[in-house]
C-alpha cells in the first residue's frame, strides 16, 4: 500500500512530532507538536503527561474564564488596589498570558513543578504565548509542587507575601481526574481547607476541570466556602469544560 499522499490525513506531516521528553519525579512529560493551520504560527503544541493529554494550545477560551471568573468573583474590598493571584500550573501559558495583559491584577505567583514546562516556555516555542508575561514584573515563577506549597500556609501564615486574592487552579484534568495521585489530595476537605489558608477573606478559589462535579462543589461547602458555583464553557465536543468558584467568607 502505496505511503499518505503529503497533505492528506495520515500522511507523516499530519502526525504529531514530538519535540521533547523528560523523565522526571511525576512521572514522563511531553510536548508534541502538531499542523493547525499556516506556517510554525499555526502549529499547535500539546502537553502528555504520563500517558494522559493535558492541554494545548488550539483554544485557550477556558483559560482565560478561570482567570476572568476569579476577578469577577472578588469581593469588592478585594478588587481595590491590585489584588494578588496564584495560578497552579504553567501549562501552556493561556492563564498567565491573560492575567498579565489585565491591569487590575497585582503580583502574579505561577507555581509550576515540572521544569520542562518551565523551560518550554523560557527557550522552547511556548514561549510565543507567555513571553510577554514573564517579562512583565509583576510575574514570579516558583518551581515547587502546587500541593506541598498549600499545604506549607499553616508554617507561614505570619506572611501577607503568602496569601493571595485569588487561587487559579489548572493541574488536572478535574478533581476526580488526576495527573498524579498525589494531586487527589488538593480535592480533599485536608487540601481544600490548605487552599482556605492561602486566600486572603474575600479572596476567590477558581479550580479548572474538564466536567461538572456536583460532589466538588459539596466539598466546597464543607469546607468552609461560600459562593460555591459552577461557569462553564462549550467545547467542540463533549461535556463543557467548567470553572468552579468560591469565595472564602470575609
Amino acid at each position: 500500500m502505496p505511503d499518505p499522499t503529503p497533505g492528506a490525513p495520515g500522511a507523516p506531516e499530519d502526525r504529531p512530532v514530538t519535540l521533547d521528553r523528560r523523565d522526571g519525579p511525576y512521572g514522563e512529560v511531553v510536548l508534541r507538536r502538531r499542523p493547525g493551520g499556516a506556517g510554525d504560527e499555526g502549529d499547535i503544541h500539546e502537553i502528555i503527561a504520563n500517558g494522559t493529554f493535558l492541554m494545548d494550545t488550539s483554544d485557550g477560551r477556558s483559560e482565560r474564564l478561570l482567570i476572568d471568573a476569579a476577578q469577577a468573583a472578588l469581593a469588592p474590598d478585594r478588587r481595590e488596589g491590585l489584588p494578588s493571584v496564584l495560578i497552579g500550573g504553567l501549562g501552556v501559558g493561556f492563564s498567565l498570558a491573560h492575567a498579565a495583559a489585565d491591569d487590575r491584577w497585582g503580583r502574579i505567583v505561577v507555581v509550576e513543578r515540572e521544569q520542562a514546562v518551565i523551560d518550554w516556555h523560557h527557550e522552547g516555542p511556548l514561549a510565543r504565548i507567555s513571553g510577554a508575561a514573564l517579562g512583565d514584573p509583576r510575574t514570579v515563577i516558583l518551581h515547587t509542587d502546587l500541593v506541598e506549597y498549600l499545604r506549607a500556609a499553616a508554617e507561614v501564615t505570619d506572611e501577607p507575601t503568602d496569601h493571595y486574592d485569588a487561587l487559579c487552579l489548572d493541574i488536572d484534568n478535574g478533581p476526580g481526574w488526576t495527573v498524579t495521585d498525589e494531586n487527589a489530595s488538593l480535592y480533599t476537605p485536608g487540601g481544600l481547607a490548605d487552599c482556605l489558608a492561602r486566600l486572603n477573606p474575600g479572596g476567590v478559589l477558581a479550580v479548572w476541570s474538564a466536567q461538572p462535579s456536583p460532589a466538588f462543589e459539596e466539598a466546597l461547602r464543607n469546607a468552609g466556602f461560600t459562593g460555591v458555583r459552577t461557569e462553564e464553557i462549550q467545547v467542540a465536543r463533549g461535556v463543557p469544560d467548567v470553572v468552579h468558584l468560591a469565595v472564602r467568607p470575609a
